[in-house]
């Protein structure tokens, strides 16, 4: 019965990171939504790790994981820009962070496949060896990865960048201090986190929902031993996968690109199918057109939240940010991040605002007005997928 049980909660706990752990391709099943999100025709192939058999870093299914290499030319041939996908975003083979901007546009440029299911932070010592075939190599992969890009010439960056989209953006934050140390002194090395501010809050039902599927996640992959050891020291290990807490640990400059009502959280930590059973908020949750004064009311509070969360992070000169009020998940691996059509906080894009920061030009911390006051939002309709 033990045995069971055991098996019952580490199904569920799969269960919940193929389900939730950020995945939105459904998002493109719409011929309109999918125009908007038009795609450059120069795709790079997949490049598998060289070495992932002999270290044994392998994805959450036992393939082999890869990443998508550019390599840069001119001035850019000693800067980098790295890029993590999200947990669903696959369809787009070969897109990158900058592949069209400006300020980036002649850099070597890579994407990392994401494929371990908790943020490149698993460990194989907690694998359950009963018939299974799943492999909690996270941190492996990351580090094998890590090492493959520094023989290839990223040992002698001068610049760096490394970005990442949802789960991509949590494993930004994660390992932001620590591809820092893998690189030259004198390098700059700054990091993105697009939509992946997770907030630990409750739940329309006053639950917790995330903080016990965080909890599922860390204790099933053994992530605690890849997060920061100062937070794990004063709390529960499962709480500094919030990025809350990540960046109070971390050292290197961050900049956050996060709508204030990012779909993915609305849709799972403030209102998940479990806590809306009379489905009283179900059209609300498909189009934030849709939702009544109260909601509305309540979504306002969940901005409240998220920028109350980022107190710290304001007061810190060296970190940027781009909050808008749309609702949308990831925003920076789609053409609408440096195209006319990007939404624009105090008439600044988001690309725009990025390099901003990146180069110094001034000071990046850009906060919108509630919504619905920013027209140039596009916000995603779920009603008419």
């Amino acid at each position: 019965m033990v045995e069971k049980i055991k098996q019952k909660g580490h199904n569920t706990a799969i269960v919940g990171l193929s389900l939730i752990f950020f995945s939105f391709s459904f998002i493109f099943n719409s011929p309109k939504k999918a125009a908007l999100f038009t795609l450059n025709s120069d795709y790079v192939p997949l490049t598998l790790l060289s070495n992932a058999k002999q270290r044994a870093a392998f994805c959450l299914d036992g393939s082999l994981p890869g990443y998508h290499f550019h390599n840069g030319f001119g001035s850019g041939s000693d800067k980098w820009v790295l890029h993590i996908e999200g947990g669903d975003d696959g369809e787009h083979e070969g897109k990158d962070l900058a592949g069209g901007a400006r300020d980036f546009f002649n850099w070597n440029k890579v994407k990392i496949r994401y494929c371990d299911g908790s943020s490149f932070t698993g460990h194989s010592n907690n694998e359950l060896h009963n018939g299974t075939s799943l492999f909690f190599r996270g941190q492996l992969i990351w580090e094998a990865v890590m090492d493959e890009l520094l023989a290839k010439g990223m040992s002698n960056a001068r610049q760096a960048l490394l970005s990442g989209c949802s789960a991509g953006g949590l494993a930004t934050m994660i390992h932001c201090d620590d591809i820092r140390a893998k690189l030259p002194k004198i390098a700059i090395v700054k990091c993105l986190a697009d939509a992946s501010f997770f907030l630990d809050e409750k739940d329309i039902n006053g639950r917790r929902t995330t903080q016990l599927f965080y909890k599922n996640v860390v204790n099933l992959h053994g992530a605690a031993k890849s997060l920061s050891a100062d937070c794990v020291a004063k709390m529960e290990p499962s709480l500094c996968f919030f990025p809350q807490h990540i960046v109070g640990s971390m050292n290197t400059p961050l900049f956050l690109v996060n709508p204030a009502y990012d779909f993915w959280q609305i849709q799972h930590v403030l209102i998940p199918a479990a806590s809306d059973l009379p489905e009283e908020w179900q059209r609300c949750r498909l189009n934030i057109q849709n939702c009544n004064s109260h909601q509305l009311d309540t979504l306002q509070g969940f901005r409240s939240s998220l920028l109350n969360a980022l107190g710290e992070f304001k007061k810190n000169a060296e970190w940027g940010m781009f909050i808008n009020s749309c609702f949308i998940h990831c925003q920076t691996w789609m053409e609408t991040w440096h195209g006319p059509n990007s939404p624009k906080v105090n008439s600044k894009t988001i690309a725009e605002t990025v390099g901003d920061w990146y180069f110094n030009k001034e000071l990046a911390k850009r906060v919108d007005c509630p919504f619905p006051c920013n027209p140039s939002c596009f916000n995603m309709d779920f009603a008419q997928a």
